[in-house]
């Protein structure tokens, strides 16, 4: 039974620190170099994020799975509607979510990360006392398969929230099945082949808190990376734009729409379809008046899999572009770094 290591250096919190009515960032939170932000507002002749619909890819809408596979090859990214979960579900969600970042720091003492452990409030992907911080406070959980969730965090979390949240993931795993069932057939894959890699997955849920910033321009709440499971489901809880993606050099930031879900595909599914579908560099960028939350769920292989370009997908024409890794590896070492770009995925390329 692998489990994931990787642990992050244990950093205050970034909601506590903007209550303070500070007007300047501590410098530790400043990341002088980065890409401008680009404010959507101001600019509306960017692409837009393509946009699927579920119930028409289910019904074998042949030309909504094109659209699919044109998304993930040229995207990374699309958003979803007609998912069909139940809007309630979604609703109860976001109000725990919201909640529970609200709760008295004395009562998130509870939930803190502990030096040995990245599950929890804090931040991920800390690996020095010199690194710069992001703006935002996240907490992290596993969430399948049951064996990998810590054994003191999720009954601790209030109820009914507790209730929501299992509800949630469990929604959230079907939808992971419909759409990798919808690639491998816009892939023409074999039935199954795709499908069998995610039979019993890996989740993660991650709850993100953005608090606006007196200087917006000089910090990040998530630097630019891709992620590296299979694929992410993305719920903002608010309706604060902050998610951006790198495509063509450019910026783009993503307008959710309400009722959707964001999608991106992550590396591991990038090895896996050799290639043809590509996870994308993306970051949360802050603003001066409101606060954002989100909450990113990662899907992956189980831990004891191995990933490697699927056989159907290599071709004379297009030879394997990757070599095998264990899922275990793939993911300890990408923890045990500071997030970067998309440079990680550079240690399995042929």
């Amino acid at each position: 039974m692998a489990m994931m290591k990787g642990t992050s250096l244990l950093v205050p919190s970034v909601q506590e620190l903007a209550k303070q009515a500070i007007t300047k960032v501590p410098e530790r939170y400043v990341h002088p170099n980065q890409d401008p932000i680009v404010a959507s507002n101001t600019n509306n002749s960017l692409p837009q994020v393509p946009v699927i619909d579920l119930s028409k890819l289910l019904s074998d809408d042949a030309t909504e799975l094109e659209n699919l596979d044109h998304a993930c090859r040229d995207w990374g990214f699309f958003q979803l509607i007609n998912h069909k979960v139940n809007p309630s579900i979604v609703e109860n969600m976001k109000i725990g979510v919201e909640q529970f970042f609200n709760l008295p720091i004395e009562e998130k003492k509870k939930f803190w990360q502990t030096p040995n452990d990245m599950q929890g409030f804090g931040q991920l992907f800390v690996v020095s006392d010199e690194q710069k911080l992001e703006w935002a406070d996240m907490f992290y959980i596993n969430t399948f398969p049951l064996y990998s969730r810590h054994p003191h965090l999720i009954p601790t979390i209030p109820l009914p929230f507790r209730d929501h949240l299992e509800t949630y993931c469990l929604e959230l795993k079907k939808i992971l099945v419909k759409i990798i069932g919808s690639m491998e057939k816009a892939l023409k894959m074999k039935t199954n082949e795709l499908l069998e890699f995610f039979e019993d997955p890996g989740q993660g849920l991650r709850m993100n808190y953005y608090p606006p910033c007196p200087q917006p321009e000089n910090v990040i709440g998530l630097n630019p990376h891709s992620d590296s499971g299979a694929l992410t489901i993305l719920l903002q809880v608010n309706e604060v734009e902050g998610l951006q993606i790198r495509k063509d050099g450019m910026w783009i930031p993503v307008k959710p729409l309400s009722n959707a879900f964001v999608i991106n595909i992550g590396d591991m599914l990038e090895i896996l379809t050799n290639g043809i579908y590509r996870s994308i560099e993306h970051r949360a960028t802050i603003n001066s008046k409101n606060e954002r939350i989100s909450i990113a769920t990662f899907h992956r292989p189980q831990m004891s899999r191995h990933i490697g370009p699927t056989p159907t997908l290599i071709t004379v024409e297009r030879p394997a572009l990757f070599k095998t890794i264990g899922v275990a590896d793939y993911l300890n070492g990408f923890m045990l770094r500071k997030l970067h770009g998309k440079s990680y995925i550079d240690v399995v390329k042929i």
